[in-house]
């Protein structure tokens, strides 16, 4: 059983690893606050709502996109 669950958090970490940072997690918490507020506070339209899916993926720094299109956006680290 032990033996499954450190496969399983294995899987997570592979699965959740931070492809987002730099500018372009600024800019998607930025642009994610900006359209949420305008949609919560100001009464914009509903589809302003769609500024969570920004919101969320620049403040945990993965984006489920980014794999499918082999993309990142995080420093390389260096050895």
């Amino acid at each position: 059983m032990l033996q499954y669950a450190h496969l399983n958090q294995c899987a997570k970490e592979a699965i959740m690893k931070a492809n987002v940072g730099g500018i372009d997690k600024v800019l998607r918490i930025g642009g994610g606050v900006a359209l949420v507020a305008w949609a919560a506070l100001l009464g914009g339209p509903t589809w302003a709502w769609i500024g969570v899916v920004p919101l969320a993926t620049g403040l945990t720094g993965f984006c489920p996109v980014y794999p499918l299109l082999g993309m990142s956006t995080c420093p390389m680290k260096k050895d």
